[in-house]
């Protein structure tokens, strides 16, 4: 398990903004659907061949499994952060290949919302990364120098002991 109390924010605001979202999208109505679906398939051609009730329903399922997973602390981090830097990767591109969303690099009144994901693939890098198994190697390594100098401790004691003895 690679989870960490300093991951512990990034993955509850993550968790339960996505776990919102797609609670929210579960009861979406046909008008709301048919939006998100035409919205989706402009920058996803595949999305296309799905019908909108499906494809929200698809969507959401996926975005309450990613929040509850980064709600959970015994999934791991690196786990947790793949499928958020994937799910943010592909918000953002619908920001960066949908025509409106943004003036160059920057978003445009209608953009923002969909810029405003670049702070979930940060989430999502950070606990992929530092989510590796790198700090379960160190805590290892601590703990047997940690052996080694109780050991040390111990063996100069009995020395000294032999000596004064």
């Amino acid at each position: 398990m690679s989870f960490r109390l300093s991951h512990a924010p990034l993955r509850a605001t993550a968790g339960a903004f996505i776990l919102n979202s797609g609670l929210t999208k579960w009861s979406a109505d046909a008008e709301a659907a048919a939006g998100l679906h035409g919205f989706a398939s402009g920058t996803y051609p595949a999305v296309k061949n799905v019908q909108p009730p499906t494809f929200v329903k698809a969507l959401a399922a996926g975005e309450m499994a990613l929040g509850a997973a980064l709600l959970t602390p015994f999934i791991s981090s690196r786990k947790v952060g793949l499928g958020l830097t994937a799910f943010s990767a592909g918000l953002l591109g619908l920001y960066a290949k949908t025509p409106g969303m943004r003036d160059g690099i920057r978003p445009t009144q209608d953009g923002t919302g969909l810029a405003k994901d670049v702070w979930l693939l940060g989430i999502g890098t950070s606990l992929a990364l530092d989510g590796n198994g790198e700090g379960r190697k160190v805590r290892k390594a601590q703990k047997q120098v940690t052996k080694a100098e109780k050991k040390a401790t111990k063996a100069e004691k009995k020395a000294t002991k032999a000596l004064a003895g």
